[in-house]
């Protein structure tokens, strides 16, 4: 469910709740759905990541894939395209297109993306 929240008294922003933070092991990532969104969430250390859970190079699930925490990317599980979690940015072929980064919030025990 989709929440408005403030931020800094200046802005709102609506966020989603995606899972717990225990819900997702370091190095693991998943699958949601959520406020319309197709998002994957990937945990490197405590740190937590969102990407559009679509490959660019074709439509197949990102979080599908391996992780790779030292490079801060998530591997295409069809045909091997590297995404860059921070930017959203190809790093191999076959995809040369970026996927989407959402702003991942993190609030005691709640793990949540910003929609846009």
């Amino acid at each position: 469910m989709a929440e408005a929240t403030k931020q800094d008294d200046t802005a709102e922003v609506t966020t989603a709740r995606l899972c717990a933070v225990g819900d997702l092991a370091p190095g693991e990532a998943r699958r949601y759905d959520v406020a319309g969104l197709r998002v994957a969430l990937v945990r490197i250390g405590d740190d937590f990541h969102a990407v559009g859970d679509r490959c660019s190079h074709e439509d197949y699930s990102l979080a599908d894939g391996e992780v790779f925490a030292a490079e801060c990317q998530i591997e295409c599980a069809k045909h091997g395209s590297m995404f860059d979690l921070l930017t959203g940015d190809p790093r191999s072929f076959p995809a040369t297109k970026p996927v989407p980064v959402y702003t991942v919030v993190v609030d005691g025990d709640d793990v949540s993306v910003v929609v846009p």
